[in-house]
């Protein structure tokens, strides 16, 4: 399972040219999982994520996790962060989960990074054709893998 996490100033996602999910500071999280990601993956990425200290405290040092500043998460399903691209020019995707597993395994993380910051997180649609559009603050953009735990 591949993070992008984006600290933003705020953060929405259209489909369709209708807003599905917007938010103000916090952040925007693009989540691509492969075939054989778990519910261990989701856990560790989790906890991760709602822990991740990134956000300026009173002497402008990043220093917060996103529950001291009550920041928001928009989190959209990302399968081309899975791509190889080892060979040739045209990324392959077969690393990437099917629906069967993935939408399962997003839901999960979704709903337990809300428990994790005590507020539900905006989502997109999993498999619709998204517009997200995103002020970055920093920028600040963290990326984890959680088959590379450093």
């Amino acid at each position: 399972m591949k993070l992008v996490i984006q600290r933003v100033s705020r953060a929405s996602v259209a489909i369709d040219g209708k807003v599905k999910s917007s938010i103000g500071r916090g952040f925007l999280v693009l989540l691509g999982i492969a075939s054989d990601d778990t519910v261990e993956d989701v856990e560790w990425l989790v906890k991760k994520t709602a822990a991740l200290r990134v956000f300026d405290d009173e002497k402008g040092v990043m220093n917060l996790p996103i529950t001291a500043i009550d920041g928001e998460i928009l989190v959209i399903s990302q399968f081309t962060l899975m791509a190889s691209y080892k060979k040739g020019n045209r990324p392959s995707w077969i690393h990437a989960a099917p629906h069967s597993i993935a939408i399962p395994l997003y839901e999960l993380f979704c709903s337990r990074l809300g428990d994790a910051i005590g507020k539900p997180v905006g989502t997109g649609e999993f498999g619709a054709d998204m517009k997200v559009e995103l002020l970055n603050d920093g920028p600040v953009t963290i990326c984890m893998d959680s088959r590379n735990r450093e």
